[in-house]
Order: C-alpha cells, then structure tokens, then sequence
C-alpha cells in the first residue's frame, strides 16, 4: 500500500473563532491608556484584490493589522469598530455574477458571520448607506476616524454624501496601538503558531530523511514546501533559504538552485504559515550525513550558543543581555577553537567587534503574524555594530514569541579582504581559520513562546547532532 503524503498523525489545527473582538477592544483599550481618543472609529481597509498583466490574480496576502480586528482572509473588504458602541463591522463583497463565472460562488453575509468574530457583516456596496454605514456611524456623533495612513480610501470621509458629518482624520494611533498589541499574544495566537511550528517541523524532518537522494538545493527546497502543503498549511511564512556549503555564509540566500555535490552541510531556514500566524525554524546538516571535524566543531558551538541563550528566556529579561550571551558563547568557542588567538583576553577580544564578523546578525525577532514581527522598536541606525542589526530591543513582556537563531558563518567578503588588509592581525589566526571556510555557515533556530519565569519551545524538530546525522543516515 503506497504510503500518503500527509501525516494523519500529526495534532489537528486548532479550533473555534479567531479572537478578533477581543482584540479591538485591547486595541482602544491600549489607545485610551497612552493618550489617545477613548471614543471614535477604528478603520481598516482589507488588502484589495490584484491582477497581473495577463488578468489572472496575483498570489492574495491579507494585511496583517486588518486580520488581527476581522479574522478575515477575504480580500477587498472593509471593516470599523466603534469603540463607545464596542460593535465591529465587516464588509465583504457582493455577488457579482462574472465572479461567480470564474471562481464560483464568494463567502455571504450571513456565512462571515458565522465565520468572524465581528458583529455584523454587510456588504461593500453599503459601505456609505445603510443602518450599519459608515455615514449613519458618523451622523451619530462628532467623532474621531482612527485610520492607517496609505491603507484608507479618504474620499469617502470627506464625500457629500456624508451630508456635513466631517470626522477628524488620524493617522496617529491605528498602526502604532495594534503593532504594540501584537506583540503580545493569547491563547488562540500561541495554538497557531505551535501548529505551524509542528507541521513545519515535521517538514524539516522530511527533508532531513530526504537528503541522500537529492542533488540539487531545489530537490530539498520542494520536499519542504510539499509536506507543509500536504500537511494544511499551503502557505510558506517566508522564502526558503536552501543553501548547500559555502552558499550558507550569505544570512538571506536566495538561490535554492546550486548543485549539492562536493558540499559538506545544508543550511534549511523555512517555516510554512497557518491561518496568517508563522513558523521560522533552521537546521543545519551534513550532506553525507556525518559532519566533518571543523563542521562538527561549529554545529555544536552553535548549539551551546542556543542552549545557554535558551536558559536566559523569560518574561522581562533585556534581550540585548541574551544577545551578548550568544556573542560571549561564540567569542569563548572561536578562542578554544583557536581561531581567535588564545593568548588573548576576553576584553580585548570584545573591544575589537571580530565576532560580529562570525555572527553579524542578531539572536532573534518576534515572530506572529509576520516573520519579522512587529513590536521590536529595532535600531538599524546604532553606532554600535554588536546592536546594529538586533531586530528586538528592551525587556521581553510575558506571552510574546521570539525566535532563537545563533549562527557562525564564515564569509569570505567582508572578512577576506580584511585579512589582507591586516585589519584582524594578532586577533585571527588565519591558518588556523583556513579549513573552517568549506563549513559555509551553521544557524540553528527555534521559536520560543515567552513564560513568567521560563520559557516553552514551540519547535519540535530535534538539532542535537547525534539525531542530525542518524535521521540523514535513515536510522
């Protein structure tokens, strides 16, 4: 009997409704509490539908801050909440008869209804008419419009057909009040990103018992990509990173397409999406299936980069002390390693910044919603280049996700021409450093639900090094 492609073994997704009322009211809670209007309308416009040159739809992603008020993953609609009433309102397309030609019958009022959690549903061409209208909203009061600059159709506020209702625009706390409640998630947002985290890490597994017979980055790249798919989540979080050797060293590669043979280790940073929520995990593996001395030196240094990080992760740590952490780890690990040279201290080796030439980027971001979550107040601009590319910044709060992805790589540009220019003289020992170009890169990452006290990780793919190279070997 041929074997299926998905796994009925695996936990179903979870259910019930997407909590969405009880996030618009922590929204105009969050707008009352820092200054804002504690009345007025909170206002979104859905992502709208786009075509190609050749009239086919384009590949449809819903912004982000209007799913996490509707639920809703149906473009062109519209959706307000008036925060003194506590009512949402969500309008979805009518029928058209062309549509229903090309894509079949679309999702009506009383299904989203059933579907969302908003109060009334209506649809777009009452958006200016009707009892549950944006007009009659305003006709009741002179009230405040709360709105995402660039996400607003601001004709219809200013229309005739408003009849003398003029609200005052702002642009002010919409973006900023629901980007700060996201970073804080309940209990539905931790069940689908532990969901996407299962059916991704099962992905990764695949690929992992996939290895010996592929060829090319590609063949891996798709083995992902199907299981995630096979498996209910069709959509991946972000695009895979698939690099076989020396194509690790680049943090973001975006080939997948190299040939594998001659390479020692893989690099595989992918995570599929469920119900708009992400998963981002990365494992590093040997090709052969047993690492090689100088690859097996850096997988496990990494490994104790994560772990002593790991211990660092709860509710109201600073995320730059773990930050330093990792960077500590790295520093001790390259100096036993002797590629920073021994006879250094640990002060000076700090002093000079060299282990941002091995792990340049920082630990970790939030993770929701987006890959690369909102929330992090990130400083790109910093002058110090220990910081300059640390996606989080300040205290953890209890209940917010975050990724833990150390990585050593070894980059031949800038670090090369450095050497040559003796920029790292008496700090690099470069005959020492020369066998450890091959290994390319190793980042290990996992996603981390953030306790009072503690922390839990969500990815359930094993990385010790043992169970690495045993999986690639079919045992």
């Amino acid at each position: 009997m041929t074997k299926p492609i998905a796994n009925p073994e695996l936990p179903s997704p979870p259910t019930g409704k997407y909590p969405a009322k009880s996030h618009a009211r922590r929204v105009a809670k969050w707008i009352a509490e820092n200054g804002g209007p504690q009345t007025g309308i909170i206002y979104l416009e859905g992502q709208l539908t786009q075509m190609t040159e050749q009239s086919l739809t384009r590949l449809y992603r819903q912004r982000r801050h209007f799913f996490y008020l509707t639920g809703c993953d149906l473009p062109d609609c519209y959706f307000a909440y008036d925060i003194v009433a506590d009512t949402s309102t969500l309008w979805i397309p009518p029928v058209e008869p062309e549509y229903v030609m090309w894509a079949g019958m679309p999702l009506m009022p009383d299904e989203a209804l059933r579907r969302y959690d908003v109060d009334c549903v209506k649809t777009t061409d009452e958006l200016l008419r009707g009892g549950d209208s944006i007009r009659n909203m305003l006709s009741k009061q002179r009230t405040t419009i709360m709105a995402i600059k660039d996400r607003a159709n601001l004709d219809i506020y200013q229309s005739d057909a408003l009849e003398g209702s003029r609200p005052e625009i702002n642009f002010d706390w919409a973006r900023k009040s629901i980007e700060a409640c996201r970073v804080v998630k309940d209990e539905h947002e931790i069940a689908m990103i532990r969901h996407a985290n299962i059916v991704s890490s099962y992905a990764h597994e695949q690929v992992l018992a996939s290895v010996k017979r592929a060829s090319n980055e590609q063949e891996l790249n798709a083995v992902f990509v199907m299981h995630c798919h096979a498996n209910g989540c069709r959509e991946q979080a972000y695009g895979c990173i698939c690099a076989g050797g020396t194509n690790a060293s680049s943090l973001h590669y975006v080939h997948n397409d190299m040939p594998l043979e001659g390479r020692l280790n893989l690099l595989l940073d992918a995570g599929c999406e469920y119900n708009c929520y992400c998963s981002d995990i990365t494992r590093t593996f040997p090709l052969t299936g047993t690492f090689t001395k100088q690859s097996k030196e850096v997988y496990e240094l990494v490994l104790r980069m994560q772990t002593e990080c790991m211990e660092m992760i709860k509710a109201g740590v600073r995320w730059e002390d773990v930050h330093m952490k990792a960077h500590m780890v790295a520093l001790d690990g390259l100096r036993k390693l002797g590629i920073l040279k021994k006879e250094l201290s640990v002060e000076k080796i700090l002093e000079s910044k060299v282990t941002t030439r091995f792990f340049p980027h920082g630990l970790g971001h939030y993770l929701g919603m987006d890959t690369h979550d909102v929330g992090g107040n990130a400083n790109y601009e910093d002058p110090d280049e220990m910081f300059r590319y640390l996606r989080v910044r300040g205290t953890l709060p209890v209940n917010s996700v975050i990724t833990n992805e150390p990585g050593i790589y070894f980059r031949r540009y800038p670090l090369e021409q450095e050497l040559q220019d003796g920029k790292w003289d008496g700090i690099i020992d470069q005959d020492v450093l020369r066998p450890y170009w091959a290994v390319g890169g190793v980042r290990i990452e996992d996603d981390i639900w953030v306790k009072e006290g503690a922390c839990e990780n969500l990815t359930t793919v094993k990385s010790g090094s043992e169970y690495v190279e045993a999986t690639v070997n079919g045992s």
